[in-house]
């Protein structure tokens, strides 16, 4: 096996244990054994547990970007525009859930001693759509919770579900999915329109 081969076996073995048991409940010995042969020698290289950590993350927070590049290189500054962000967004992550669970873990408190990941990777993104929607956003709506609201909404739908859906470690049922994304077209829809006069 190559280098590159370990490398991507280390990850997705790293990164399915980090989003299943979170970044503390992850022993380095858990990642090395799952990883199979030459898993010690690979996590050393990747810099240890935290190291694995970043590495994960950083491949999470690049697909993310793609992703975010793509859905904002199809927005228009319409309700239209809106929806296809928001579609974007969303298939996304019901197709990373692993993504989400990272986050998950972080925003519970768990990688504690990883910091700034938030200010490399979250903070930026947020920022950039942002600043793209702001032309829609009326004035009494603030842009930067506004986006927010879409992640908490989105990573929540996928992390919790619908009342009275399957369990939470269960995927989204593709009815549940496309209710879920009218709701959003439906919020998104009442946050850009105009302020009511008066």
């Amino acid at each position: 096996m190559t280098n590159v081969e370990d490398e991507e076996r280390i990850i997705a073995v790293a990164t399915r244990l980090f989003a299943e048991l979170g970044y503390d409940s992850t022993g380095i010995e858990l990642i090395a054994d799952a990883a199979g042969g030459g898993g010690r020698a690979a996590v050393a290289a990747a810099g240890g547990k935290n190291g694995l950590y970043r590495r994960v993350m950083d491949r999470a927070y690049r697909a993310e970007q793609e992703m975010l590049e793509s859905a904002l290189a199809a927005y228009t500054p319409d309700p239209a525009g809106a929806h296809r962000v928001i579609d974007l967004y969303l298939d996304f992550y019901v197709a990373n859930p692993e993504i989400v669970a990272l986050w998950m873990h972080r925003w519970m408190g768990d990688a504690a001693d990883a910091d700034g990941l938030e200010g490399d990777y979250v903070d930026p993104q947020d920022a950039l759509v942002a600043e793209v929607v702001a032309g829609v956003v009326p004035p009494d709506v603030a842009v930067d919770l506004l986006v927010r609201t879409v992640v908490w909404c989105v990573f929540g739908f996928l992390s919790g579900g619908l009342p009275g859906a399957r369990g939470r470690s269960e995927p989204r049922r593709p009815d549940e999915i496309a209710r879920f994304r009218t709701y959003l077209h439906v919020l998104i829809d009442r946050m850009i329109a105009p302020a009511p006069a008066g």
